[in-house]
Formats: C-alpha cells, sequence, structure tokens
C-alpha cells in the first residue's frame, strides 16, 4: 500500500485502474471530468489495458457501458447533475439486463438556475433506478467503494451496477493524504473480470436481452430485480469484512459515532457526515448527548441499522442536501418509513442544507441542534427546517 496525496477524482480514476477495468465510455461534464481525464492519461501511457470509447453524449456513455458489460467486459463510467439525467433512460436497462457496471457520480446539482456545484439532487432523483448506491465522505472511501462496488456487484447473487457518489468540489477537487493499494493488493481482493457465469453475447451462442415482456410475467422480472437489491446488502456486508480483514479499513451499510447514548441523533449522507463529526465531538466537550449516522448505503436501504442506531434517541435530526419538491428531502421519509413500526418513536426533523453548494459550516449544524435541542425539550418546531436558506415571506 502506497501513501498518495489525491483529489477525489483522481481517486475514481485510480480504482478504476487497480479494478483492471476493460471498457471506459466518457463523456465530460463538470466537475466528474477530470475523473475520465485521468483514465484518458493511463491508457495513454499504458498504465491501464482497457478500451477508452469517446461518445457524444452520456445516453451513449452509460449505452455503451451496458452494451460492454453484456459481452462480458468489467466497465466504468462516471457522470454528473444533466449528464446523469440524460442518461436516466438506460440506467433501467442497466439494472433491468442485471449488468454489474460502476459509475462515479461527482454530484451537483440540477438546472435551472445554473450552478455547478454540489449538493445531492441528481443522484438522489434516481434513487430507485435499481441501483446500488454508496455515497462518500472522503476521497479515500472514494477508491475504497468503486474497488468494492465491483465485487459487489459482479457477485452472482447480486448482478447490479452500482453509483459511488462523492461530493463535486468539495472531494472530486480536492486533494487528501490517502492509502492507495497495490495492484497486487487489488488483484488478491477481486476476481478476474468476467469471472462469473452470467449469461453473455456470444455469436457461437446466441442470446437475447432487453426482450418484450407481457403483463403477466412483467412483475416477476421486477421482484427478482427488488429481491436482488434487498439481498445484496449480506454481499455488501461480506465484501466489507473481506476488504477490513486485508487492508484494515472497515465499511458497513452505516457508521456509527458517539451514538450509544445520543438523545439526538445526526444523520446525513456524504462529506457533511464529517463536519457534524467535528460538531459532535464539541458537543460531547459540553456534555451534550449527540452521535452521528453517517449512510454509506443508501440502496438497499439499511432499514435495520437505522432502527438500531435510532431506536433510544429521542430526536433524530434528519440532514438532506437535497429536496423533493413539494415534500420532504428525500433522505427524510425513508427514515420515517425505517423508524414507523416503532412502539415508541423519536421525534424525526429534516434539515434542508447545502444546496447549489452553499457551504455546510460548523454554524449550521449548530442551529441544526439548535432546533432539535428546543424539540427535546418539548418545544414545538416545525418537521422541516431550511436553517441555511434566505426565506423571505
Amino acid at each position: 500500500m502506497t501513501e498518495e496525496f489525491f483529489t477525489g477524482n483522481r481517486a475514481a480514476a485510480e480504482a478504476a485502474k487497480l479494478s483492471r477495468t476493460q471498457v471506459v465510455a466518457a463523456y465530460p461534464i463538470t466537475p466528474q471530468t477530470s475523473a475520465v481525464e485521468y483514465i484518458s492519461q493511463f491508457i495513454n501511457n499504458g498504465e491501464m489495458k482497457a478500451n477508452m470509447i469517446r461518445v457524444e453524449s452520456e445516453h451513449s456513455a452509460m449505452s455503451a457501458c451496458v452494451g460492454a458489460s453484456l459481452a462480458g467486459a468489467r466497465t466504468f463510467t462516471a457522470s454528473s447533475s444533466q449528464g446523469l439525467q440524460l442518461m436516466s433512460e438506460v440506467l433501467y436497462f442497466a439494472s433491468g439486463m442485471r449488468v454489474p457496471t460502476v459509475m462515479g457520480i461527482a454530484n451537483r446539482t440540477l438546472s435551472m438556475p445554473v450552478n455547478i456545484w454540489a449538493d445531492h439532487q441528481d443522484s438522489m432523483v434516481n434513487r430507485d433506478s435499481g441501483w446500488i448506491q454508496f455515497y462518500c465522505a472522503n476521497a479515500q472511501e472514494v477508491l475504497d467503494n468503486i474497488i468494492q462496488a465491483y465485487k459487489i456487484c459482479e457477485n452472482e447473487k447480486v448482478l447490479l451496477p452500482a453509483m459511488v457518489c462523492y461530493d463535486g468540489f468539495i472531494i472530486s477537487h480536492v486533494a487528501e493524504r490517502m492509502d492507495v493499494l497495490t495492484q497486487e493488493q487489488a488483484d488478491m481482493f477481486l476476481p478476474e473480470p468476467n469471472g462469473s457465469n452470467r449469461p453473455l453475447l456470444d455469436p457461437k451462442e446466441p442470446l437475447q436481452f432487453g426482450e418484450v415482456v407481457y403483463p403477466d410475467w412483467y412483475p416477476d422480472f421486477e421482484y427478482k430485480k427488488h429481491k436482488a437489491l434487498l439481498e445484496s446488502r449480506e454481499t455488501i456486508l461480506e465484501v466489507a469484512r473481506e476488504y477490513n480483514e486485508l487492508f484494515d479499513r472497515s465499511y458497513g451499510l452505516v457508521e456509527n459515532y458517539l451514538t450509544e447514548d445520543a438523545d439526538i441523533v445526526f444523520m446525513g449522507l456524504g462529506s457533511l457526515t464529517s463536519t457534524t463529526h467535528w460538531v459532535v465531538n464539541e458537543l460531547r466537550e459540553k456534555r451534550e448527548k449527540v452521535g452521528v449516522l453517517k449512510l454509506r448505503v443508501y440502496r438497499p436501504f439499511p432499514d435495520k441499522e437505522v432502527i438500531e442506531t435510532c431506536r433510544n434517541a429521542k430526536v433524530v435530526a434528519i440532514i438532506d442536501r437535497d429536496i423533493g419538491y413539494g415534500t420532504t428531502g428525500m433522505l427524510y421519509p425513508d427514515v420515517t418509513r425505517a423508524l414507523y413500526p416503532l412502539d415508541e418513536r423519536p421525534k424525526c426533523l429534516n434539515f434542508i442544507v447545502g444546496l447549489g453548494g452553499k457551504d455546510v459550516t460548523p454554524e449550521t449544524i449548530m442551529n441544526i441542534y439548535k432546533i432539535s435541542e428546543r424539540a427535546l425539550k418539548g418545544e414545538e418546531v416545525d418537521t422541516v427546517n431550511w436553517p441555511d436558506a434566505r426565506i423571505y415571506d
């Protein structure tokens, strides 16, 4: 293992190289562009044996990945924002045809108004496309999650695609110290490409994919995809255990921090959880009983872990870096659904922050804490709060 100083985009590219990805389909969009540019350099310099397909759109990028994967190749692409929405149609092809492709998402808001900075709107609106979704808090997690994603997705019990999401600019363009596997270590962990027994396109044994299915049979296919995504949680945990045993880096579906005795539990995805850790440490020094639940995996949703962590909390502050227009943030309803069967449920509050790249600072998290503390004391507070927005009557 080597110590490096990489951005999140460089980490994504390194992970694709270490995973011996064979086909990369690329179309540029800020802030993911440098991820595939690094891969292009690796191929040009002879460091990576892969075919780079320069396509005319993100729709074509995902189409190329699906086709190459159906032929047996290990595939990778990256996207963001409007580009991810342009390929949305093909996201359902990928999951429906059960191809184990992996995609890096440098999260960026959706226009209009035009904005190139980070929030989770782009990946969140595709949360129900049948893909596994990982969210990263730093560049180290980008590298580790992409490498693990290949082993998870290619498992014959799973055979689904995965998005590895990391905040645009905040992670994609900020360099951090990190530990990078050697190629020998990656090869020891990952199976050879084309190692599964899944059906593949072969001129000698023709197969048909993406066929028309009439209503009488369609629910059967949907159930199988849904069941595979639900049950992928066991494979995710199994792969994480193996990764930890080999490389001493621990992963699960979630990460708990000081939640055992917490009256208030902050919950969120991505880089904002690192800021929340810092605030929790500050509050703990003042003997405040607070903790953080960071979701690493959003699909399949970690119901069991959320319930166990929040069972004894009095207030759960769910921090969304997205908005489901006309309702709440998009993480919030999944959490409240998971906690609903509890006889004594904690008070769940939703906080919409960081949209369009607005900084989520310690002051932001402290404002969330102050509102949550009022709810803890029994005061009436709004269920959905926008603590960093200028709200005009």
